[in-house]
């Protein structure tokens, strides 16, 4: 409860900190670097999208961030944690986990499907060269239409991710008002958040994208503020921040949101 002026009282629906957090880099990034380097049409992997695990870097990368999350003060770290089901969020998370740097156990993370990657559909595990070859009226209603509204047969658009992240965010100011929440997700996810948390236009988002990728292990974070607007809100205190890597001499990995599951 935050007194705002006489006779007004707020009642704060918002964490006092939020993180949101892209897993570490997978299998499924390093195959696809492979495919695009040797100009194939389709990704060499063989799991379901859900079941891509960390690389060795991913896992390098997870640890020196949860070591980053250790060096904070106890009352400062994550006291909820929200993943996503996919394999390389929650093994990121519980690396994490293991360096020290959460309170929280992993049987108590929250495991969210609508904090799940993006479906590309008919286009999963596809280059940009293999969707020219096999889809180019998919490729071409892309262009047209652009990434934010672009749905593939069987996958989802940005638009979709963002309406299944409208309902995510209500639980988190339902039940984890005044908490310290983390959230580890994919790079679509980071963005969308954003483009909720801020009210952004899709221009406005698109542009954010253009500028950088989101990193694997990168930390995006907001700060409650009393004085945000009507009844307080969350104010976006870093973005894209890699430092706890750099630090630790683990390696900066970011790949391109593109149509390929293994991501």
């Amino acid at each position: 409860m935050d007194r705002r002026s006489p006779g007004h009282f707020v009642q704060q629906h918002w964490p006092d900190r939020l993180w949101v957090v892209r897993h570490g880099e997978s299998a499924g990034n390093v195959a696809r670097d492979a495919a695009h380097a040797a100009g194939l049409a389709r990704i060499d992997i063989e799991q379901r999208d859900v079941d891509v695990p960390l690389s060795p870097l991913g896992e390098r990368q997870s640890d020196a961030l949860g070591r980053w999350f250790a060096s904070l003060p106890a009352e400062e770290r994550p006291d909820v944690v929200m993943t996503s089901p996919y394999l390389r969020a929650r093994h990121t998370a519980e690396r994490i986990h293991a360096a020290c740097g959460l309170h929280v156990h992993p049987k108590d993370f929250v495991v969210d499907e609508r904090l799940r990657e993006k479906e590309f559909g008919v286009l999963d595990r596809l280059t940009r060269k293999g969707i020219e070859q096999d889809f180019p009226d998919q490729a071409a209603f892309r262009r047209l239409l652009g990434k934010f509204y672009h749905r593939p047969p069987g996958g989802e658009s940005w638009c979709d991710v963002i309406l299944r992240l409208r309902s995510a965010l209500d639980t988190v100011s339902l039940h984890h008002g005044g908490r310290r929440v983390l959230i580890v997700g994919h790079q679509v996810v980071v963005l969308c958040l954003r483009y909720l948390i801020e009210n952004m236009t899709e221009a406005e988002i698109l542009a954010i994208d253009a500028e950088a990728e989101v990193a694997n292990c990168s930390v995006t974070e907001y700060r409650f503020e009393p004085g945000a607007g009507h009844d307080g809100g969350l104010v976006l205190h870093r973005y894209n921040f890699v430092a706890p890597l750099e630090e630790a001499g683990a390696p900066v990995t970011a790949e391109p949101d593109g149509p390929v599951g293994a991501r």
